[in-house]
Parts: structure tokens; C-alpha cells; sequence
């Protein structure tokens, strides 16, 4: 089904792999400018070279969990016109009871922003991010910038990258993105999927195959070979947005006459070019990926990579699900929850609560039609289990209304709803205590359900396919693959009307109104005072993570609590609240030492004089007036997950200076820590300190300023100092200014 290969691979015109012997004599060097993602790459770098990259994007998006504060850092730094496209859509925050006022709040603040800055602002319900972006702003050889992690327009021929806030705001200000010249990996498709088998399944199949070992990590993945022909653009879509969960920087596709159709559908076929490797293309990896041997998916709790096929699970239940439930007990680090899954075997099979197809993963046309074709003429039931359906953007809920699939999906028993990324990061459809959901969308992280497991409650979700998730549905909520049922798939064409966005949308790109108010809610409030890095850090151990891999949702948690993003301090108390919840008060309580330090008072009498001496053991002339106090959050593998800011915007907050890690997830996590002013340092080998332990980092600002590879660190701890060896990895001249300056508002001010 997917094979991973050893090494580089030569490919010709994006079909043939060429072997050993024909590969003799082939430069790598030079053949690896001939991907897609090479010359796509090359025509947005601004930079002399291409080895390191400073690319200009074509256009941005962000939706409402993060435009306020992207807005609010530009404008502190000077933004006084939008340069290029920026769409702010409001499909996270559409929940306007949670909180109060405040979402509605930002979304007329974006509405005022997009019209004093010239933007372009999509209301809530119109669609989810992605989905507009794919119909309104893709194509091909195009690039995308977006402040949510799932932006992946690959299969429209857009090289898109999901980033924080931060990397945003330096595209407002004519600034650049700087990344060294990823590697490329190959996606090679062959054979067609069989019936039942849709793009969450394929999606899966990749996810499981490469996520742990990291094959794909902070490269792009480049979608080529003869089984591409074979898939539509909607199913094409279904799998590129999921490219997000193997930790990957980008992807692209092919592109044919299928990609000039949607297009065309769309009123943009100008937008299309064809894109294909250019004669021989080396790549740096080849994953190969046999359609034909796909079969229906699920990613068990709490992590899209933790995979099986539906045949697989079904004949080992209780095995794997209590597999599962030792894994999921250890990640929760909770003894007092219970949490149980074997509890849903039924006389043998797997019985599951709930059912969502729902945004830029699940909610498309084409699933939702293969939904209806299989509940046609059948109920779900009147029991415990029920069935939700979002289609991602309204001219997608008009289509579908007018083939009555709305009416059949509904008769069946089946909730129709608006656009809304709720069930993606919590904030939608939250299961009873103890229940599983299975659902198209692109994650089932911990929470992202919108459990409380602090308050004791806990649920969780899978992932699947709409095609199996309907089929289950049909069984009333018996886990049942898609394709063991005999359907006729009746494939009917899409008709996009764009009459829906021209009469609701404002596009105001190339129209700023300098004269225009910007609208302030209550709890729109500015970023708090950050000071520029001290020669010296004194950092408490505020958090110490030992899971294998930490996601950015343990870090700040999703669904209502993102309610109160465009507030800093407000959010904040919610940091680590549902991995950590002691975490905010340790953070508080370095703060305040910190604190006054920046006043001018000495914070040595309050309370921290032995380790002071500790340290004039280390340094007897040491300037204390020199020494930053603050946290840090050690875990071994942090930020896999969401593009959201606010995981590392939180911590700085509450004065956290630094993480320590083994590796970062990703390169979004890590982008997100030095935009915040925040100290990305890598450890090597194992933790020498533990939670509360305290660490001095003498001469920090001088080893940042001279690029020194080792940056020596001591535990205090029991009147003996432990040397730790830290690094930074590597960072570009202008990722070190923004360390210094204490964040990227202050670089902005300062230079």
C-alpha cells in the first residue's frame, strides 16, 4: 500500500523511477532543480542565492482566532497598508455566546481592519479558511501564506505553508519569509482507489506511514505519477490538506486538465498553468503510494498517525483498544480520569456515539454527495448516536441543496449545518463525557473535542472518512468500512455560484481607507511590555514534559479558550491548563521577580539571595542588574500541531525566556518561539534538572550576538552547579536581532 525508499530517487517526467543503472552519471545537485517545488520556490525568492530562501508570497489568510493580534503587531510596527492579498475569514469564532461579546467583537474589528488596510474579509458562515482559499485564491505556481497550520493548497498547484502570526506580520511589513531550501520529497500515485475509499483514507495510509519516522519533516512533498489522473480535485484537495499531520513544510501537485476545469468552475481559469517535474528530477525521498491497495482508514485516539484499517481494527478489538487506552492513560497523565474504549465493544463490534463530516477535510462537495449516496432511503437511528454535516463554504451548501442531497442527508437523520471549524479544534458538537466520535476533519489531538479533562471530563475522537463514517452512520453507529457495502455512487457535478460571495464578502485589496476607525471590542487589548534579552538568565523550570512528543494543543489549549486570543493576558491563564495546570502559577510567581527587576528594585532581597550566591560561585564580578529572571518548558519533542501563536506568544506572557528540547515538531513551533523573543535551545542527551529546578545561562546575549555553536548552561541545585551543554541550532542574522530585542514588536521598533 506504501513504500518508503532508502535514499534519493531519480524520477523521469513525473512517471518513470528510474533504477540504479540508469541513475549512473545523474547529478543530483543539479537534477534537484527540476521539481515543481524548485522552480516555484526560485520564482518567489528575492534572496541572491537559493540556498537560503526569502521568499514574498502572493497572498495571506487568517482566520479569527488569529488576525486580531497579527493586526495589532503590524500596526504597532508601522503597517499603514495591506501589500498583498489578505483574506480574513471568521469560521473559528463563530460561537458568539462563549465569552460574551468578544467574538463578535474581533469580527467587526477585522471588518474595519480590511477596510482602513485594504483587505479582503469573509463573515462567519461563509466558509472555512481553506476552502475559500482554494475556490478564491489558489493556482497554479502560486504562494500562500497562512496563521493556521492546515494551509495546504498543494493540489490546486499553490505551494502553501502554515505558520504563526508572527511570519505574517513580516509579509504586511515588505518583509520576508527566510528558510533554507527545503529538501523534496515524492508522493508517486499509481492505480485508482477503490469504492468506499476516499481521500481521508489515503490521507491516513501516508500520515501512518511517515509521521513517526519523520521522513517528511520540514520538507515538501511533491504529488506525481499516473495515479493522479485517477482522482478528482475535491478528493485531490481531501488528501493534500492532511499533509499538514506528517509534519511536512509545504506540498504541491501535478496539475492537468481536471485542475483547468475546477479552475474554470471557480471563474479563474487564468489562474492555471500546467506544473509537472521537469525531464529527470531528483528527489530527496519517494514514498509510493498503490491507490488500488487503500483500504478504509481510522486513526485511533490521540493522534492522526496512530492508524489501522477498519479490517485490521475490527478483527483485533480489544487488542488495539487497549493498546490504545495504555498509551492514551500515559499522554494524559491523569491516574484519576477514567478513560475507556474497550467499554464500546457490542457484541463484538465497535459501537461509537457520533459522527461529524465538517470542514477543509471532510466537508467538501464531493464527500458529502458519497455521504448522502450511501444513507439514501436509511435512517441512523433514534438512539444515542447521531450524525453532523458542515459543508465548508456556503456556494458548497447551495450546490448541494440544489441536487438535494441536503434534503436526503437530512431525512436520514442527519444535522445540516454552516460553514464552521468548531469540530476541528473543539468548539463544535462536544460528545457526552466518555463518548468517541468518529469524524472527517483533520485532527483528534487530546481536547480537540472539547473535553475538560481537568474538570474530569474526557471523550475522544477518530478519524475517518465520510464514505465510512455515513456507512456507520447507516448502521446506526456500528464501526462499518465503507466498502463493504454495495453503493451507487451517482458522482454528480459541482456548480459553484459565486454570487453568494460577491453579495456578502468585502474585497477591499487596492482600496485602502487611511480615514477609516478601527473597531475595539472590551477585550481587544495591546501586547504587554517585553524586555530585550540580558547578558545573563536565571530560568526556572516551570514545566518539565517527558511524552515523546508534545503538541501545540498542550501547550494552549483549542476550542472556547481560543474565545479570548485577542486578549494576552487573559489567555494565558489558560497555557498548559489541561497537561499542566500548576504551570501558570510557577510561571507568575518568576514573573514577579522579573518584574521588578525591569522597575529597578533588586529582586535578590525578595526571596532568591541563595541562588544569587549559587551564582557568584560561577561568576564572582557578575552584575545581578544584568540577569534576566523568567521560566522555561522542557519537553522532549514540542509544538506538533497547530500554527497558533498563541503556544508560544502565552508562555512569553508569563515570562518564559526559553524551551529546552531534544528536537522541535516543527519549524512553525520553533518560528513561533524566536518571534516571541523566546530562546529555541536544544539539549544534548538526557535532562539533568527536573520540574522546579532552577538554571543560570551566563553570557547568553553575548553567545547569541557572537553565533556560538554551544551556549553553556548550570543546574542550581543543592549548592552544586551541573553544567548542561545547550545549543541554538541555526538561525538567520535577523531570527538572532529579534531574540536580542526581546521579540519581533521590539525588533520592528528598533530597526
Amino acid at each position: 500500500m506504501i513504500q518508503l525508499k532508502e535514499g534519493g530517487a531519480f524520477i523521469k517526467n513525473g512517471a518513470e523511477i528510474l533504477d540504479d543503472g540508469q541513475c549512473a552519471g545523474l547529478d543530483s545537485r543539479q537534477l534537484r532543480q527540476n521539481t515543481i517545488a524548485y522552480s516555484i520556490l526560485k520564482s518567489h525568492n528575492t534572496a541572491e542565492d537559493m540556498q537560503n530562501l526569502k521568499l514574498k508570497f502572493d497572498a495571506m489568510a487568517s482566520h479569527d482566532i488569529t488576525y486580531v493580534g497579527i493586526i495589532q503587531t503590524a500596526r504597532a510596527s508601522g503597517l499603514r497598508e495591506f501589500p498583498l492579498e489578505y483574506v480574513l475569514t471568521n469560521c473559528h469564532n463563530s460561537l458568539c455566546a462563549v465569552g460574551g461579546t468578544i467574538n463578535e467583537d474581533d469580527h467587526l474589528f477585522g471588518l474595519s481592519a480590511a477596510r482602513k488596510y485594504g483587505g479582503i474579509y469573509v463573515p462567519a458562515h461563509q466558509a472555512v479558511i481553506h476552502q475559500y482559499m482554494r475556490e478564491m485564491e489558489a493556482g497554479c505556481g502560486r504562494m500562500i501564506l497562512g496563521s493556521d497550520s492546515h494551509t495546504r493548497y498543494g493540489a490546486l498547484g499553490t505551494m502553501a505553508i502554515g505558520e504563526g502570526g508572527p511570519e505574517l506580520v513580516k509579509q504586511l511589513l515588505g518583509r520576508t519569509y527566510d528558510i533554507a531550501l527545503p529538501q523534496v520529497v515524492a508522493v508517486y500515485l499509481t492505480g485508482a482507489p477503490r469504492p468506499g475509499v476516499g481521500p481521508q483514507d489515503v490521507a491516513l495510509a501516508i500520515i501512518g506511514a511517515v509521521f513517526k519516522n519523520g521522513y517528511v519533516k520540514n520538507k515538501v512533498m511533491e504529488f506525481i505519477g499516473d495515479g493522479i489522473q485517477n482522482l478528482g480535485m475535491e478528493y485531490r484537495n481531501g488528501i493534500d490538506v492532511m499533509t499538514t499531520e506528517t509534519t511536512c513544510l509545504s506540498s504541491v501537485w501535478m496539475t492537468d486538465e481536471r485542475t483547468r476545469e475546477y479552475l474554470k468552475e471557480h471563474g479563474r481559469e487564468e489562474m492555471y498553468r500546467p506544473l509537472s517535474p521537469n525531464g529527470i528530477a531528483y528527489y530527496d525521498g519517494l514514498v509510493t503510494v498503490d491507490l488500488s491497495k487503500v483500504k478504509p482508514m481510522i486513526a485511533l485516539p490521540f493522534h492522526p498517525s496512530n492508524t489501522y484499517t477498519i479490517e485490521e481494527l475490527c478483527a483485533n478489538l480489544s487488542d488495539i483498544l487497549h493498546e490504545v487506552e495504555l498509551t492514551a492513560k500515559r499522554q494524559l497523565g491523569n491516574p484519576d480520569l477514567r478513560f475507556s474504549l474497550q467499554d464500546k465493544i457490542r457484541g463484538g463490534r465497535l459501537v461509537v456515539d457520533q459522527g461529524v463530516i465538517a470542514g477543509c477535510a471532510g466537508g467538501t462537495f464531493d464527500n458529502i454527495c458519497c455521504a448522502r449516496d450511501i444513507l439514501r432511503g436509511h435512517s441512523i437511528g433514534s438512539g444515542e448516536f447521531s450524525l453532523s454535516v458542515y459543508p465548508s463554504s456556503q456556494p458548497t451548501f447551495l450546490s448541494l441543496v440544489e441536487n438535494g442531497a441536503i434534503a436526503e442527508l437530512m431525512t436520514s437523520g442527519a444535522t445540516v449545518r454552516s460553514a464552521f471549524c468548531g469540530p476541528c479544534f473543539g468548539a463544535g458538537d462536544v460528545p457526552a463525557n466518555g463518548a468517541l466520535s468518529v469524524r472527517h476533519s483533520t485532527r483528534n489531538f487530546p481536547n480537540r473535542e472539547g473535553s475538560k479533562p481537568g474538570e474530569g471530563q474526557i471523550s475522544s475522537v477518530a478519524l475517518m472518512d465520510a464514505r465510512s463514517i455515513a456507512a456507520t452512520a447507516r448502521s446506526g453507529g456500528v464501526l462499518t468500512a465503507a466498502d463493504t457495502l454495495d453503493i451507487d455512487y451517482q458522482s454528480p457535478a459541482y456548480k459553484f455560484n459565486g454570487e453568494v460571495y460577491k453579495n456578502r464578502c468585502y474585497y477591499g485589496f487596492g482600496k485602502a481607507r487611511p480615514e477609516e476607525e478601527l473597531r475595539f471590542g472590551p477585550n481587544i487589548t495591546d501586547w504587554p511590555h517585553m524586555p530585550a534579552l540580558t547578558e545573563h538568565l536565571l530560568l526556572k523550570v516551570a514545566s518539565f514534559i517527558t511524552d515523546p512528543v508534545t503538541t501545540t494543543d498542550e501547550l494552549i489549549p483549542s476550542g472556547e479558550t481560543s474565545s479570548y486570543r485577542s486578549n494576552p493576558e487573559r489567555l494565558s491563564e489558560f497555557a498548559l491548563s489541561r497537561k499542566d495546570p500548576a504551570y501558570v502559577g510557577e510561571a507568575k510567581e518568576v514573573r514577579a521577580f522579573e518584574r521588578l527587576r525591569e522597575e529597578g528594585q533588586d529582586p535578590f532581597t525578595s526571596g532568591l539571595q541563595g541562588l544569587l550566591e549559587e551564582i557568584k560561585k560561577l561568576d564572582s564580578g557578575v552584575d545581578s542588574k544584568e540577569i534576566g529572571i523568567g521560566s522555561l518548558v522542557y519537553a522532549v519533542k514540542p509544538g506538533d500541531g497547530s500554527a497558533r501563536e498563541q503556544a508560544a506568544s502565552c508562555q512569553k506572557v508569563l515570562g518564559g525566556w526559553a524551551n529546552i528540547a531534544q528536537e522541535y515538531a516543527t519549524k512553525r513551533y520553533r518560528s513561533n518561539l524566536i518571534n516571541w523573543g523566546m530562546l529555541p535551545l536544544l539539549l544534548e542527551g538526557e535532562p539533568k534538572f527536573g520540574r522546579c529546578d532552577w538554571i543560570y545561562i551566563p553570557n547568553v546575549r553575548t553567545a547569541v550576538e557572537k553565533r556560538l555553536e554551544t551556549i553553556e548552561g548550570y543546574v542550581l541545585a543543592d549548592g552544586d552547579a551541573v553544567p548542561l551543554k545547550l545549543s541554538l541550532g541555526s538561525l538567520t542574522d535577523d531570527e538572532r536581532q529579534i531574540i536580542l530585542d526581546g521579540c519581533l514588536i521590539n525588533y520592528y521598533k528598533n530597526h
